[in-house]
């Protein structure tokens, strides 16, 4: 991670969430229905100068998202979690954004340090058809030096990071700026 990037995961956003606030995961072995299956991925390594974790993440519907291999689109990666106020809020925007950006931009969550049940019930009732991978443990944010959410992550297509959100985004019109600015498409 790069110094100043760690840096601003330092200093947090006072609306972010500290996992502390997180219940210890719990049905990580169930097998909810409402949450969509993870797109399936290129077989050639994520390159560039700051990647992601190289984790291999179950999707509770179905798939996996594996962090260290190359996306083969511009990604968003979201970290949430059902515990997570700003989450709460913002998770609905993702999800519009994701319905309205088509074939340009894909957008994976990551639900974080949650229990399966929890996120499942968040999930459906705000209506979050975009796939999400399943960090109970809450692996992914200890690579990333997180302890708080939420946190976007854009990816072009090779799976290096152009840029990481660390405050809640406030309006679809916001993620499809940071989509324009960072990974080049305009919607």
């Amino acid at each position: 991670m790069r110094p100043r990037a760690l840096a601003v995961a330092c200093l947090l956003a006072l609306t972010a969430c500290s996992s502390e606030e997180a219940p210890a995961p719990d049905g990580a072995d169930a097998q909810p229905t409402s949450l969509t299956a993870c797109p399936e991925q290129p077989d050639v390594a994520a390159q560039g100068d700051e990647l992601m974790p190289a984790l291999s993440l179950d999707c509770p519907g179905g798939g996996t998202l594996d962090l260290g291999r190359a996306p083969g689109m511009p990604t968003v990666v979201n970290l949430w979690g059902s515990w997570c106020g700003p989450c709460r809020e913002e998770l609905p925007l993702l999800q519009d954004f994701a319905a309205g950006a088509g074939e340009q931009v894909r957008v994976v969550g990551v639900i974080s340090r949650d229990g399966v049940p929890q996120a499942e019930s968040f999930a459906a009732d705000a209506g979050i058809g975009f796939p999400n991978a399943f960090d109970g443990e809450g692996e992914l944010m200890a690579g990333l030096g997180l302890n708080a959410l939420p946190f976007t992550y854009f990816l072009d297509a090779e799976g290096g990071v152009v840029h990481v959100q660390t405050r809640p985004v406030s309006s679809v019109d916001e993620l499809r700026a940071l989509a324009t600015e960072h990974l080049g498409v305009q919607l």
